[in-house]
């Protein structure tokens, strides 16, 4: 499935090709990109939007202390990433109606650092990036009380957004909306 979606995705930039090039790598030297045994692995997320008021929904992670697009590990067997990113916002969000918004189209493809946490030493995430979008933009409710969510105007998304990757996303993600 993800060696699919990446068949014909162009990077935008040098430093994406040297991602995609990357994860590419990784789906050719593993049957399970997505396990978190090894240091490099897959990982699903997407922007949230709701596109008759062009605004972008942003959860707050505690352990990266940043607002970010929601996602992350595909469970045990699941090997599609638009599935693994419409868990992940479904769990995240309670957004009952998500949809691949205006279709399946990787959006953006990212490996991203993370610290080490507990008895989980430091890794990467292989993460690619869809677009999520909901009718009902006041269903979502937070998984949690330290994981608020905010809906935002492109603007705030990108004020809000501390690392570059995603602001990055939330700019691709703003020409689909055709907002500035």
């Amino acid at each position: 499935m993800l060696e699919d979606l990446l068949t014909s995705y162009q990077a935008a930039d040098p430093a994406e090709a040297a991602d995609l090039d990357r994860v590419r790598s990784l789906l050719a030297a593993t049957d399970d990109p997505w396990t978190r045994a090894i240091p490099l692995h897959v990982t699903a997320s997407a922007l949230i939007v709701h596109p008759p008021t062009a605004r972008i929904l942003l959860r707050w992670h505690a352990r990266q202390q940043a607002w970010l697009q929601v996602g992350g590990h595909g469970d045990p067997g699941e090997t599609d990433p638009v599935a693994v990113a419409l868990r992940e916002g479904a769990e995240e969000t309670g957004l009952p109606d998500l949809a691949p918004w205006p279709d399946t189209a990787v959006v953006h493809v990212v490996v991203v650092p993370v610290n080490a946490k507990g008895d989980e030493p430091a890794h990467e995430h292989a993460d690619v990036r869809f677009v999520l979008a909901t009718a009902t933009p006041d269903a979502a409710r937070p998984e949690s009380p330290d994981a608020p969510l905010r809906w935002l105007t492109v603007a705030e998304a990108l004020e809000a957004a501390t690392e570059p990757n995603l602001r990055e996303t939330i700019t691709r993600v703003a020409r689909r909306l055709q907002t500035p």
